[in-house]
């Protein structure tokens, strides 16, 4: 088979993605795969994706509850990359034919005004770098047959990007507290969860504050313009055709999502 390097790793994921066929962790043929490799891989898939077309648009986190950290062995979440290609505009389905089994959930959204850059930054100094804060819907992909993987393998995966759609609700992170704000999880008019903000890492500006800090140990920062999502604040739902999946949030509306 070969020996597995950062590149073939690479290549391997987005093959996977492109063709929609899932498959075993990488860590099964490579066990030597850590996390900062995995981060290299990340890296380079980023880069492959943006020399066929696709423009960078921001970051998200994964792992952000207390919960999913422990289940999963580390302290702190993990970043992964946006491009434009994941964005779903706003009543556009799933599109079940371009993915493998995803899954959706609901988030905290950030637009950034001001440049982040680590390290050092504080809960408070990257809420003051937020131009807007929407509630959104993450859908996750994972290119691993079951969402069975380990941590290195999840990070390589650009953790289980796929799409994500962002609410036309659009609040100053000042007259919000983030910490309080509620979203209610329907799927088909049936509610299956709920949370607050302090599920994403105590408060979701804890969690920018660590993608800024944790980006600036690779040599990256958090540029104006940026999108950032804060991470699942409930489990994610399977999200197959004919489904409906809304989340409504306290302060920040209404988000809806057709399962194609």
């Amino acid at each position: 088979m070969g020996t597995w390097d950062i590149g073939r790793a690479a290549a391997a994921l987005l093959a996977s993605e492109d063709a929609r066929t899932d498959r075993g962790p990488i860590t099964d043929e490579w066990p030597e795969l850590d996390l900062a490799t995995a981060y290299a891989v990340q890296d380079e898939a980023l880069r492959r994706r943006l020399e066929r077309g696709e423009r960078l648009v921001g970051v998200k986190l994964g792992l952000t509850s207390r919960a999913k950290q422990q289940q999963m062995g580390v302290t702190s979440p993990l970043t992964a990359w946006l491009t434009d290609a994941m964005v779903l505009p706003a009543g556009d389905p799933v599109p079940q034919d371009e993915l493998i089994h995803p899954r959706a959930e609901p988030e905290i959204v950030f637009v950034m005004r001001d440049r982040l850059a680590g390290p050092g930054v504080t809960a408070a100094v990257a809420l003051a770098a937020v131009g807007s804060v929407h509630g959104g819907i993450e859908v996750i992909d994972s290119r691993y047959r079951d969402f069975k993987f380990t941590l290195p393998d999840v990070v390589a995966d650009n953790a289980s990007s796929a799409r994500y759609v962002t609410g036309p609700v659009g609040r100053p992170p000042e007259s919000l507290d983030l910490a309080l704000e509620a979203c209610v999880l329907e799927v088909d008019g049936q509610v299956v969860d709920s949370a607050t903000g302090a599920a994403v890492q105590g408060h979701p500006a804890e969690a920018l504050a660590l993608a800024a800090n944790d980006l600036a140990r690779r040599g990256h920062t958090i540029e104006p313009g940026w999108v950032v999502l804060t991470g699942g604040m409930t489990d994610a739902v399977f999200a197959p055709p004919g489904s409906k999946v809304a989340v409504h949030f306290t302060h920040l509306g209404s988000v809806f999502l057709a399962g194609g």
